[in-house]
C-alpha cells in the first residue's frame, strides 16, 4: 500500500511543528496564573477539609495542600480522585479568586516515589537538576549530597522531580498539547485542572472502548500530541493508554515527571518508540491499522532529528517493512 505521510495520519489541518516553530513556541510564557507558593507553615493548622483521611493521611495532606489554602488557590479537600502507589489525586474546591473554575485537581506524590524509581537515572541524564523555585542547582555541596543520595540530597532530588514534571505541564500547556493546566507548585504538590465531570474525573483511556471513527480520530490526537512534545524538547516517557484520560471525545496526557530531552539524553529515542508503541498496542485493540516502529521513525526525522544507528533505516521503506512482515 502507498504510504501515508505522517503529517496526514496525524491531522491534515494540524501540521507537525518543526524544530524552527518549536524554537517560537518555546518562548511562550507559562500561564499567567501558575506561581510558586510562599510557606506558611505557622498557619495550616486552621486548614481543615471535607474529605475523611485516615490520620496519618490527613496530616500528609495538610502538610502538602497547606500552602494552597492559604494561598487561596483551594478552599476545601473534597475526595480522592486516585491513589496509587507513586501519588495521590484529590478533587478540590477552588477559591471563587482563582477564577478558573469550580473544581482543582491537586497531584501529591509518595515520599518515597522518586528514591524508589526503577532506572531513574535513564530519565535523569542529560536533565539539569533543579529547586524548589524552579532554577538550577549549582551549589557543589547540594550536588555532591544528590550523587551521594543521602538523605538530604534525595530531599532535593525529589523536589527536583516534582519541579520538572511542573515546568514541563507549563511548557507543553503554553505551546497547546492537551495536558492539565498547571496552576501552582509547592511542597510536594501540583495544583492543576480538574478534567471531569463533577465528583467523576475523567477515566483513562485504556478502560474506554472507542468505535471505529472516534479511535482513528483520537489516534490522529494523541500522535499530534506526541509531535507537539517532541517540539518542544519533550519525550513523555512513560505513556500509554493508562496515562490519557478520556472526557466526551476529549483526552488529557497526564503525569510527566520523568519527561525527557530528545536530544540530550543517550536512550531518548528507545523510550520515544516504546511511548508510540504502547499508544499503538491501544489503538490496534481498538481496530486501528498502525506499525509503531515506522511512525516514531518518521515522526523523529520530521523534527529534523537523524535517527540513531541502531534504528534500521528500512523502518522508513514500506515494500521492506511488508517484506519483513510477510517473511514473520
Amino acid at each position: 500500500m502507498p504510504r501515508i505521510p505522517i503529517n496526514q495520519l496525524i491531522d491534515d489541518d494540524e501540521p507537525i511543528p518543526t524544530d524552527r516553530s518549536s524554537r517560537r513556541l518555546g518562548q511562550s510564557k507559562p500561564n499567567h496564573k501558575s506561581k510558586r507558593l510562599a510557606v506558611h507553615a505557622d498557619s495550616q493548622e486552621s486548614f481543615n477539609f471535607t474529605y475523611h483521611a485516615s490520620r496519618h493521611e490527613r496530616a500528609w495532606i495538610e502538610r502538602s495542600l497547606g500552602n494552597f489554602y492559604e494561598n487561596r488557590w483551594i478552599d476545601d479537600v473534597l475526595r480522592l480522585l486516585k491513589g496509587g502507589k507513586e501519588a495521590s489525586v484529590y478533587l478540590c474546591a477552588a477559591n471563587p479568586s482563582t477564577a478558573v473554575g469550580e473544581s482543582l485537581a491537586a497531584k501529591v506524590y509518595r515520599p518515597r516515589m522518586f528514591r524508589n524509581l526503577k532506572n531513574d537515572h535513564l530519565y535523569r541524564e542529560g536533565r539539569a537538576n533543579i529547586d524548589a523555585d524552579g532554577n538550577e542547582i549549582l551549589d557543589g555541596g547540594m550536588q555532591h549530597a544528590m550523587d551521594k543520595r543521602t538523605t538530604y540530597g534525595l530531599e532535593l532530588l525529589h523536589g527536583s522531580w516534582i519541579m520538572h514534571e511542573y515546568q514541563t505541564l507549563q511548557r507543553l500547556h503554553a505551546a497547546g498539547a492537551d495536558v492539565p493546566a498547571p496552576y501552582a507548585c509547592g511542597n510536594n504538590a501540583i495544583l492543576m485542572e480538574y478534567f471531569g465531570d463533577p465528583g467523576i474525573p475523567a477515566p483513562t483511556l485504556h478502560t474506554v472502548e472507542l468505535d471505529a471513527a472516534e479511535a482513528n480520530r483520537l489516534f490522529k490526537r494523541v500522535l499530534r500530541n506526541i509531535a507537539l512534545m517532541l517540539s518542544q524538547g519533550r519525550i513523555h516517557g512513560d505513556l500509554s493508554a493508562y496515562n490519557i484520560l478520556y472526557r466526551e471525545g476529549e483526552i488529557k496526557l497526564i503525569d510527566f515527571p520523568q519527561a525527557l530531552h530528545p536530544d540530550q539524553n543517550r536512550n531518548a529515542y528507545h523510550i520515544f518508540e516504546r511511548d508510540i508503541t504502547r499508544v499503538c498496542e491501544y489503538f490496534t485493540r481498538q481496530g486501528v491499522a498502525a506499525k509503531p516502529s515506522r511512525i516514531a521513525a518518521e515522526l523523529w526525522v520530521a523534527q529534523g532529528r537523524s535517527l540513531r544507528p541502531d534504528v534500521h533505516p528500512r523502518l522508513l521503506d514500506d515494500q521492506d517493512e511488508a517484506q519483513e512482515d510477510e517473511g514473520r
